[in-house]
């Protein structure tokens, strides 16, 4: 009897069709789950093509939403925010420090270079107060919501 043979011979690697993956077999149906959300009206930011992206913290209290945006090691003069219908950008530039020789460097895991994020603002964002406040490496916006947009307490009579 010869080794190997008691169950049936699986196919080999050759045999199947070039450039087959059977990871793929998942990828295919589960990207669908996905098309079209980035232009869904809903759908927050555009994914800019920059080298690195800081992280931000988007959260909403009862009178505004804040933005926390994450700038370790840049300069206030290094960053930059502005608003153009209605949407809200963060961009800027970490430069690389020549004091100091590429080639004494033993280790680069900082990324550099320009960084961008983009977020729309819903329509209830009074745009005339918006706030920006830069300290220890965090970026602080505070966007306010207009009056009317602001959670009213109704009173309720009893007759």
């Amino acid at each position: 009897m010869n080794r190997g043979t008691a169950m049936a011979p699986a196919k080999t690697f050759s045999a199947l069709p070039r450039g087959w993956d059977p990871l793929n077999l998942f990828e295919t149906p589960f990207n669908r789950l996905f098309e079209g959300w980035n232009t869904l009206p809903f759908a927050e930011e555009a994914f800019p093509l920059t080298r690195w992206t800081p992280a931000c913290d988007v959260y909403e209290t009862e009178k505004e939403i804040v933005v926390k945006a994450e700038l370790p090691g840049l300069k206030k003069e290094n960053v930059y925010v502005s608003l153009e219908n209605n949407v809200l950008t963060i961009h800027g530039e970490r430069k690389f420090e020549e004091e100091t020789k590429k080639e004494n460097y033993h280790r680069v895991e900082l990324t550099y270079g320009q960084f961008m994020r983009s977020f729309t603002l819903p329509a209830f964002v009074d745009i005339a107060k918006i706030g920006a406040e830069f300290k220890d490496g965090i970026l602080m916006l505070t966007l306010p919501k207009r009056e009317e947009a602001k959670p009213k307490q109704i009173e309720v009579k009893i007759k």
